[in-house]
């Protein structure tokens, strides 16, 4: 059987490989300390699952618009206002199943062949690919870990072409977890505006914030940058709703108009009462998201200092996000060998950083209890040290 030549240029999830090797191993018995997952391990908050139970008994389960409900829109909407300073309306907002289908549309209806898109590496493992199954070229920005793996208004600058379509920008940052500061999103967004580009402006992880980092979105910096900007976000890591699928983009509206086609040919419809679930998680106290911040800050605090007092090993201090982008360039080893030699001999999953660009690092999630992160650092000490 042929398959289409566009299933060959795209990269299997070596995140989801390597999740779905450790989940094999733990049901088979054996004791795997998992830092793989990009997914927090508190359960989803009670007042939103009940909120999604409600929606059931009321009969929420029928076909909803292409866009999202109604409701949650306009939720999103007074979100965006009151945490982002960004203006859109729920006309100018599309609910989609999870943050990354968000991506994956907007990559379909803005490229097509002959378009590139400028990615800073390290980059979340699915930018390059969504670019490359929407016909266009990822231009890559190798980043350093001496400027936190932050991409320069220099560094942009440079990369544009004639051909550029899309600027992709994550801040907070996976896989690297770090925090562009106000100064340096408004100097990216000038360069963004005077070359006449668009931005993607990733924004999943902009709850998770440690010591006195602070996130400001791109697009809200003035009316320039806002109409050459896609916000896309979603409930997944914030409210631990990862199984949920409901996550967002927010553009100006031919955009948005363009994306409701693709969606409505594609998925139709996020899952009706799982968006009564998402309304509840906008809606109600943030303490939910308040304790598992402060439970991550702490995992964070342990795990740095934990793994930079490995001599082979180092890594930034992250400041937002759940995970350590930690440097093994001196134990000779490539990512992937590493990884696979760490899970076979010491039972401990982490994922290669080539797989986000950087073939000297692994990416460690402390998305997990204190327990199994104590457990998984001795393990990992024992083995940089065999």
């Amino acid at each position: 059987m042929k398959l289409a030549a566009r299933v060959s240029q795209i990269s299997p999830s070596l995140t989801l490989a390597i999740s779905a090797k450790a989940k094999a191993m733990k049901a088979s018995g054996i004791d795997v300390c998992s830092f793989s997952a990009g997914e927090p391990d508190f359960p989803t908050p009670k007042h939103i699952c009940e909120a999604a139970k409600t929606a059931l008994d009321q009969g929420k389960t029928r076909y909803g618009a292409a866009v999202g409900e109604l409701k949650l829109r306009q939720a999103i909407s007074k979100k965006l206002k009151n945490d982002n300073n960004l203006n859109y309306e729920p006309e100018n907002i599309i609910v989609t199943n999870g943050g990354k289908f968000s991506l994956f549309n907007l990559m379909q209806v803005l490229i097509e062949a002959g378009d590139e898109v400028i990615i800073p590496a390290p980059y979340w493992l699915s930018y390059p690919e969504m670019v490359k199954s929407a016909g266009g070229t990822p231009i890559i920005v190798d980043t350093l870990a001496q400027n936190d793996y932050k991409i320069t208004p220099e560094q942009l600058k440079q990369a544009i072409t004639p051909k550029t379509k899309l600027f992709v920008f994550n801040s907070p940052s996976n896989p690297t977890g770090t925090v562009y500061s106000p100064d340096e999103v408004r100097a990216l967004a000038k360069i963004v505006v005077e070359e006449d580009i668009l931005v993607v402006s990733d924004e999943i992880y902009e709850k998770i914030l440690y010591d006195d980092a602070e996130h400001l979105s791109i697009g809200s910096i003035n009316d320039e940058i806002f109409a050459r900007t896609i916000t896309s976000s979603g409930f997944a890591k914030s409210h631990s709703m990862t199984g949920w699928r409901v996550g967002y983009a927010a553009a100006p509206i031919e955009i948005i108009q363009a994306m409701a086609k693709i969606q409505g040919h594609s998925t139709s419809n996020v899952c009706t009462f799982a968006q009564y679930g998402a309304i509840a998680a906008l809606e109600s106290s943030q303490e939910c998201v308040v304790e598992m911040m402060q439970a991550f800050a702490q995992r964070r605090s342990y795990m740095y200092e934990a793994i930079n007092a490995i001599p082979q090993l180092s890594c930034p201090k992250p400041f937002g996000a759940f995970y350590l982008f930690v440097d093994i360039s001196q134990t000779g080893k490539k990512s992937l060998d590493f990884c696979n030699e760490l899970l076979e001999a010491k039972q401990v999953a982490a994922v290669p950083g080539i797989a986000f660009g950087a073939d000297n690092c692994i990416r460690f999630s402390y998305a997990t209890d204190m327990n199994t992160i104590k457990k998984g650092i001795q393990r990992l000490k024992e083995f940089v040290d065999s």
